[in-house]
């Protein structure tokens, strides 16, 4: 009788396992520093930051990116230039190398990496130049442990041929998945099974979920409440008086593991976003930071008072020439946090800015919408514009 017991109980649990979405994040590490140290064969253990001269400390430019060697410095994408050179000099004050990047370099080496993992099969979603999330529950037929088997053959296959690492997520929500790439970083892997959820997210900040600012965090600090276990004692209506009612249903939808398992192209036209043509052409990326943020903070609170919410952030840049470029970036779950957008563009536009060149005109668009049925007709006026002009 116990035998049989115990048969239907590990019967129930794999059928509840195989019941779930398995769902995986690929981050590549340090990316641009990575394909730039592997071209130039660079030291890894040197610092290495990328973005406009920095003049000896002079330059008004900004980072693009940075290696780990830089970060231990606490050098940062979109910090100005000038105070990485302060905290991470080059020759002859410091060892740091400075360059600028190449962006033909990044778009040849992502490709690739994309086409490996679309070898995968099922849905597919690129993220972002160095980011893709896959739905791997068919090709594995369900099977957790031959998720953690098929990642690592990833891995292999990308670093064998590329010479590049990848850490990978793999969880039952796009949430999940996210934060498990962050676990074991550089090149490793971390699976959070569906009985593991609140194991895996108690302990952690309620800053490391994907879409939770700084504002509302520190709001919910000041209550004692910092942690996601915190949260979970505290339960959704105590959240729910602090922050709103809306925010409290969806964090417990993520800490119970419900939140959006969608993985798709994320070709959505539906759109909302301005842009600003500048009087004279800049050459200081600073200013036209700045003009960036103000931008990303007017759709945001146009997007909050239609009850609209986002899960693409573009930024879109014309340089002297008319040449135009726009870059964009997916995130796990639709959000209408102002912060997140905010840190999602500057890293945007310091990751590609083409440093040196004139810049005419700088816009921001949310774009991939969800909105409540209460807002339905006051939407339906808005989906087509793509860019405002200011």
């Amino acid at each position: 009788m116990i035998r049989l017991t115990i048969k239907f109980k590990d019967l129930s649990q794999s059928l509840f396992f195989m019941a779930k979405r398995i769902l995986v994040h690929c981050d590549l590490d340090a990316f641009f520093a990575s394909v730039e140290t592997i071209h130039h064969h660079l030291d890894e253990n040197k610092p290495l930051i990328i973005g406009s001269d920095p003049q000896n400390g002079r330059g008004r430019g900004i980072v693009s990116t940075c290696n780990y060697a830089a970060r231990k410095f606490g050098v940062r994408s979109a910090m100005p230039i000038s105070e990485a050179w302060r905290r991470c000099p080059g020759p002859p004050m410091g060892t740091a190398i400075y360059m600028q990047g190449t962006r033909g370099l990044y778009t040849r080496a992502s490709r690739k990496v994309m086409q490996i993992l679309q070898t995968v099969g099922g849905p597919f979603e690129k993220a972002s130049i160095d980011e893709a999330y896959m739905d791997v529950t068919e090709a594995v037929e369900g099977n957790w442990d031959q998720a953690i088997k098929r990642c690592a053959d990833l891995q292999q296959e990308i670093e064998n041929r590329l010479g590049l690492t990848a850490s990978f997520g793999i969880g039952q929500t796009r949430i999940l998945a996210k934060m498990g790439s962050e676990v074991n970083k550089p090149n490793g892997i971390h699976r959070t099974l569906p009985d593991e959820i609140e194991l895996f997210l108690a302990p952690r900040s309620l800053r490391d979920i994907p879409g939770i600012g700084p504002k509302t965090s520190t709001k919910l600090a000041e209550w004692g409440i910092e942690t996601i276990g915190d949260a979970m004692q505290e339960g959704v209506l105590t959240i729910g008086r602090h922050v709103s009612e809306r925010f409290a249903e969806w964090l417990f939808q993520v800490i119970e593991g419900e939140s959006s398992n969608d993985v798709s192209l994320l070709r959505s036209r539906k759109s909302i976003g301005k842009e600003t043509t500048f009087p004279q052409d800049l050459m200081d990326e600073e200013i036209v930071l700045e003009r960036l943020n103000s931008l990303v903070i007017k759709v945001m609170k146009k997007a909050r008072k239609e009850g609209i919410s986002g899960r693409l952030a573009e930024v879109k840049i014309r340089y002297k020439g008319f040449e135009t470029h726009s870059y964009g970036k997916s995130i796990p779950v639709a959000m209408d946090d102002v912060d997140v957008f905010l840190r999602i563009s500057r890293q945007l536009f310091a990751n590609f800015v083409q440093s040196g060149r004139p810049i005419r005109l700088i816009g921001f668009r949310l774009g991939n919408l969800f909105h409540s049925s209460n807002k339905q007709t006051t939407l339906d006026s808005i989906l087509e514009a793509k860019f405002e002009e200011e």
